[in-house]
C-alpha cells in the first residue's frame, strides 16, 4: 500500500515553503512539486530532499515535468497564480488568476480524482468557488487557506501587546480573507483566559486593525514580495489534518449551504477537517456587531463572484 501523496502546484516561496514544512514534519511519504519552470523545481527538489535527510524524515520530494503528472494525490495544493502586477486592477487579477485555476483544475479532477484541494491563490474566496465550480466536486473536498493565516496574525498581535502568552494565545477570524475579514474578540483566548478580561476594547480594537492590515504591513516591509512562511505553515497544518484524519477545527475558506443563513458564496468560519477534508461546519453563535461584519463580508465575496459572470468567465 503506496504511502501518503501530497501535490503541490506552484513553488513559488509559499509553495516550496509548504514543501519545506511538510518534509520537515514526515508527514506524507512523497511530496509532488509543479512548476512552470521544471529545472528550477528540480533544483528546489534536490535542496528539499537533502533537507529531508539532514532531519531523518522519509519524506520523498519529486518533479511533475507536467500538470497530468500530480497524480493520485490524496491532497493537492494550488498556490500557482500571478500577483497584483502595477496597474492591474482587482478585477484584472481575478480574471487571471481565475483562468488559472480553471486551467489547473481541468487537470487535477482527472489526474487526482480522489484528492481533497487546497488553495492557497488570491483573491482566496474566489478562487475556492472556481476549484468547486469547474471539478463539480462536493464542497467539503475543496477548502481555502486564509483563516488559520489571519488568526495566527490576531494572535501575534496579542502577544506583542501583552507581551507574554506565546504559544498560548488562540485567536478567530472568520470572513472572507481580505479587508472585510471578521476578528473575533469573543472568541479568543491566552491559556483559556478570554481576551476581553486581559485587555481593554480601545486594545482589541487596534489588534484587529493590525490584523486586517498585517499582510499589507509584510508587503510594506518586504518591498519585493508578500509573505510565505506564515501561510506556508497555515497550508501545511490543514494538509496535516487531512492527512492524519486529525478531526482538527480550524477557520477555512468553504462554500456554505445554508449555514449562517448564506448558500453559493465562500467565506471562510470554521471546520472540521478529516481524511475527508471539510467533516463538519461549525456554526458560531455570532452577536449582532459581528453578524452585519460578517454580512458586510460575505458581501464583498459576492461582488467577486458577481465580476466572474458580469465579465463573461461564467455565463
Amino acid at each position: 500500500m503506496r504511502g501518503k501523496r501530497v501535490g503541490i502546484v506552484g513553488v513559488g516561496n509559499v509553495g516550496s515553503s509548504v514543501a519545506y514544512s511538510l518534509a520537515m514534519s514526515g508527514s506524507c511519504h512523497e511530496v509532488i512539486i509543479r512548476a512552470i519552470e521544471v529545472d528550477k523545481a528540480r533544483g528546489k527538489a534536490l535542496d528539499l530532499s537533502q533537507a529531508a535527510q539532514a532531519a531523518r524524515k522519509h519524506t520523498v520530494i519529486t518533479v511533475a515535468e507536467t500538470l497530468e503528472d500530480v497524480k493520485d494525490c490524496d491532497v493537492v495544493v494550488i498556490t500557482a497564480g500571478s500577483p497584483r502586477l502595477p496597474g492591474m486592477s482587482r478585477d484584472d487579477l481575478l480574471i487571471k488568476n481565475a483562468t488559472i485555476m480553471r486551467e489547473v483544475m481541468s487537470v487535477i479532477k482527472v489526474s487526482s480524482p480522489n484528492a481533497v484541494i487546497i488553495p492557497v491563490t488570491n483573491p482566496l474566496d474566489a478562487m475556492v468557488y472556481v476549484a468547486l465550480k469547474e471539478t463539480g466536486w462536493d464542497r467539503s473536498r475543496v477548502l481555502g487557506m486564509a483563516g488559520i493565516l489571519d488568526s495566527a496574525r490576531m494572535a501575534h498581535f496579542v502577544y506583542e501587546k501583552l507581551g507574554y502568552g506565546a504559544g498560548q494565545i488562540r485567536c478567530s477570524v472568520m470572513g472572507g480573507h481580505g479587508d472585510d475579514m471578521v476578528p473575533l474578540p469573543r472568541f479568543s483566548t491566552v491559556a483559556g483566559v478570554p481576551l476581553t478580561d486581559l485587555l481593554t476594547w480601545d486594545e482589541i480594537n487596534e489588534i484587529v486593525e493590525k490584523t486586517r492590515k498585517g499582510g499589507a504591513e509584510i508587503v510594506g516591509l518586504l518591498k519585493d514580495g508578500s509573505a510565505y512562511y506564515a501561510p506556508a505553515k497555515s497550508t501545511a497544518l490543514m494538509v496535516e489534518a487531512v492527512l492524519t484524519d486529525m478531526k482538527q477545527i480550524y477557520p477555512c475558506a468553504v462554500m456554505l449551504d445554508g449555514e449562517y443563513g448564506y448558500e453559493q458564496v465562500v467565506t471562510g468560519v470554521p471546520v472540521m477537517i478529516g481524511a475527508r477534508g471539510v467533516e463538519k461546519v461549525i456554526e458560531a453563535n455570532l452577536n449582532d456587531d459581528q453578524d452585519r461584519k460578517f454580512a458586510k463580508s460575505i458581501g464583498s465575496v459576492k461582488e467577486l463572484i458577481d465580476t466572474l459572470y458580469s465579465s463573461g468567465f461564467y455565463s
